[in-house]
C-alpha cells in the first residue's frame, strides 16, 4: 500500500512538471503580482502662467477647472531665470534678487497653490527649473564668476530653449550647497508633496574645462582631460559626480519631509546621458528618483511611439510611476489637440502616465481651444485616479 502511494505521488509530480514546461515562460516563470503604482496626469505651471497664479480668483478657476478635468498633480515652478518665485530668504540673504515674489493681492503664489490645489485633491510638486542654468547677466553670474563652467575654448554660455544661458559648475561644493538650500527652504517651510528636477539639473557635455573641474579630474584619475568632450571616460566621471550630488540631495530632501515625492523629468535616456550627462537611469537604480517624467516632445505620433518601450523606460516602470511629458504647446502656438490626444492615448494604452507641458497652451477658458481641450481630456480621463498624499501637514508649514 505504502509502495502504491509513493508511486502515485511521484506520477503526480511527473504530470505537474510536464504542464509546468508547457506554459509559456511568462506563465511559469511569473512571481507575485507587482503593485498597482499611482497613475501621473500632471501640468507644468511656468512662468508664463503667472497671469493665471498671481490672482486668487483665476487661480481658484484654474484649479477647479484641472481637478475637474481628472488630472491629479500640479507641477508649479518656483525657481526660473534666477528668480525665487517665492518669499525666498536664500536667495535675498544672498543677494540674488532684491525683492519679494508675490501674487496681486500681495499674497504668498506658492502657499495660496497649496491650499486651492490640496482642497481638490491635487497634488503640488514645486518645479525647481532652471537647476544647474543661470542667466549670465543675472546676480549670480556677476556675483561668483568662479562658480561658472566654461567650454573647451573658454566660452562660458550656451543657448537653450530660454535663450543664452550659463552653467553652474555642479561639482564646485558652494554650488551644490546654494543648490540644496534653496530647495530644502522649499521643503521646509511649504507644505509641498515634493520637489522636481527637469533636464536643466545637468550640464552640457561641452562643459567642465574650468580649472577647478580639470584638477578634479587629474587629481582622482591621474589623467589629463580628454580634449574631446564626448570620450566616454570623461563623460561617465562628471555624469557619476553629478549622479553622487543628486543622490545626497534626494537623501536631504527625505529627511527634511519624510514621504517628500523627489520627482526628475529629464529627456530620453540617449541624449540625457550623452548630451547632458544626466544619468537618470542610475538615478531610478539607486533610488535617487521616486516618479520620472521623461520629456517627448514630437511633431508627430510615429516617431513619439519608439521611445515608449525602450529598455530603460520599461525598467523604471517596473519600479517607480513613470509618465510622459507631452508637448501642449508654445507663446501662441498650441499644438493640435488631435495631435496631443493620441500621444496621450499611446502613453496611457503602456500603462504610462501623462504631463502637460503647460497649463496656458494646455487650457484656456473661454477658447474655442479650451472647449477642445477640455473635451479631450474628459475622453482621456472619464474616471478619477487620486494620489495618495504620504503624510499629514506638519505644525508651522504653509498649508490649507
Amino acid at each position: 500500500m505504502a509502495r502504491l502511494r509513493r508511486l502515485l505521488l511521484l506520477a503526480f509530480g511527473v504530470c505537474c512538471l510536464l504542464v509546468l514546461q508547457a506554459l509559456p515562460p511568462a506563465l511559469s516563470q511569473a512571481g507575485p503580482p507587482e503593485a498597482v503604482l499611482p497613475e501621473i496626469r500632471g501640468v507644468w505651471l511656468t512662468a508664463n502662467d503667472m497671469p493665471f497664479l498671481r490672482d486668487r480668483e483665476r487661480m481658484r478657476q484654474a484649479v477647479d477647472a484641472l481637478a475637474e478635468l481628472q488630472l491629479n498633480t500640479l507641477y508649479p515652478v518656483v525657481w526660473n531665470d534666477g528668480i525665487a518665485y517665492y518669499p525666498s530668504a536664500v536667495s535675498e540673504g544672498r543677494g540674488l534678487q532684491s525683492f519679494t515674489y508675490r501674487g496681486l493681492q500681495g499674497q504668498d503664489i506658492l502657499a495660496e497653490l497649496l491650499e486651492q490645489a490640496h482642497g481638490r485633491g491635487l497634488l503640488v510638486v514645486p518645479w525647481f527649473e532652471f537647476g544647474l542654468m543661470t542667466p549670465p547677466g543675472g546676480e549670480l553670474a556677476r556675483r561668483h564668476p568662479e562658480w561658472l563652467t566654461v567650454r573647451q575654448d573658454g566660452g562660458r554660455t550656451s543657448f537653450s530653449a530660454a535663450g543664452e544661458v550659463a552653467w553652474l559648475n555642479p561639482f564646485r561644493p558652494e554650488v551644490q550647497q546654494l543648490i540644496s538650500d534653496l530647495v530644502l527652504e522649499v521643503m521646509g517651510a511649504y507644505d509641498v508633496d515634493g520637489i522636481q528636477f527637469d533636464d536643466h539639473m545637468s550640464l552640457p557635455r561641452e562643459f567642465g574645462y574650468d580649472p577647478f573641474t580639470i584638477a578634479a579630474y587629474r587629481r582622482e584619475t591621474g589623467r589629463p582631460v580628454p580634449a574631446d568632450p564626448a570620450d566616454p571616460a570623461w563623460v561617465k566621471w562628471r555624469a557619476d559626480k553629478l549622479t553622487a550630488f543628486m543622490d545626497r540631495l534626494s537623501r536631504a530632501v527625505r529627511s527634511r519631509r519624510p514621504g517628500a515625492i523627489v520627482s526628475v523629468s529629464p529627456n530620453y535616456y540617449d541624449h540625457a546621458y550623452k548630451l547632458q550627462l544626466q544619468d537618470w537611469r542610475a538615478w531610478v537604480r539607486r533610488g535617487v528618483a521616486d516618479e520620472l517624467l521623461i520629456q517627448l516632445y514630437r511633431p508627430d505620433v510615429e516617431s513619439f511611439l519608439p521611445h515608449l518601450e525602450r529598455a530603460e523606460v520599461l525598467e523604471s516602470q517596473r519600479k517607480i510611476p513613470v509618465a510622459i511629458g507631452i508637448m501642449a504647446g508654445q507663446r501662441n502656438r498650441p499644438v493640435a489637440t488631435e495631435l496631443m490626444e493620441a500621444q496621450a492615448e499611446a502613453a496611457r494604452d503602456r500603462q504610462l502616465g501623462v504631463a502637460f507641458f503647460y497649463l496656458e497652451s494646455l487650457w484656456i477658458p473661454g477658447t474655442d481651444m479650451g472647449e477642445s481641450r477640455a473635451a479631450a481630456l474628459r475622453r482621456l480621463f472619464p474616471t478619477p485616479a487620486p494620489r495618495t498624499r504620504l503624510r499629514q501637514p506638519e505644525a508651522g508649514l504653509k498649508s490649507p
